[in-house]
């Protein structure tokens, strides 16, 4: 090794200062408290427990988009239903392919079926925006199949049933499909098993 000249035992006053804030940076890491490990967000802490056959339908304010990007408007669900037997099915995304190509369309060309087992109304929920809901429905029939399309943007109607799935990019409903009568579910199917257990031939089947 080079021997140490006398020159190098001195420290400047900035390599002085330099190294302080090393050690006062360090120390405070050490003694910082720990980040908890899979904490959960206030959502998820504030989710009831996820619906049920018997329980009443929440009374929230959905959004509704209108035609020719019309300013949407506000839908009050438990008024929308009252008195009503009424099929409500929700999807995570609009125009995601299994909700376009197999969950939507199930519903669609089982409107009549429907409506034969005393269904008045079907109901299409999911977190997009009412514009983008409105355009689904356009583009896919469902609308003109009598299909309502409402936006629980805010996931105040997820949160409330216990059915909300939070994702890097948005908050998200999970799939399911449920009856109601006069706002009172009397038949719940959850997707936990197959996604095919919520869509409508299975749904026929238990009326």
């Amino acid at each position: 090794f080079a021997p140490i000249s006398q020159q190098d035992h001195h420290l400047s006053p900035i390599m002085l200062r330099s190294l302080l804030l090393f050690v006062l940076v360090a120390a405070g890491a050490a003694f910082s408290p720990l980040p908890k490990a899979n904490a959960r967000s206030s959502t998820a802490l504030n989710m009831a427990d996820e619906v049920k056959v018997g329980d009443k339908i929440p009374a929230v304010t959905l959004q509704e988009g209108q035609a020719d990007y019309g300013r949407p408007e506000a839908v009050d669900l438990a008024e929308l239903i009252a008195g009503k037997k009424v099929a409500i099915f929700a999807v995570p995304g609009a125009f995601t392919p299994g909700c376009s190509k197999s969950h939507l369309p199930s519903f669609i060309t089982a409107q009549e079926e429907l409506k034969a087992k005393g269904v008045e109304l079907t109901i299409c929920i999911a977190t997009n925006d009412a514009f983008v809901m409105e355009a689904w429905g356009r583009t896919s029939g469902g609308a003109d199949a009598g299909i309502r399309f409402l936006s629980d943007a805010s996931a105040e109607l997820s949160k409330a049933l216990g059915l909300l799935i939070e994702s890097p990019v948005m908050v998200r409903t999970k799939r399911f499909s449920l009856i109601a009568d006069d706002g009172v579910v009397t038949q719940y199917f959850s997707a936990d098993n197959e996604a095919s257990d919520t869509w409508a031939p299975n749904v026929l089947a238990a009326l």
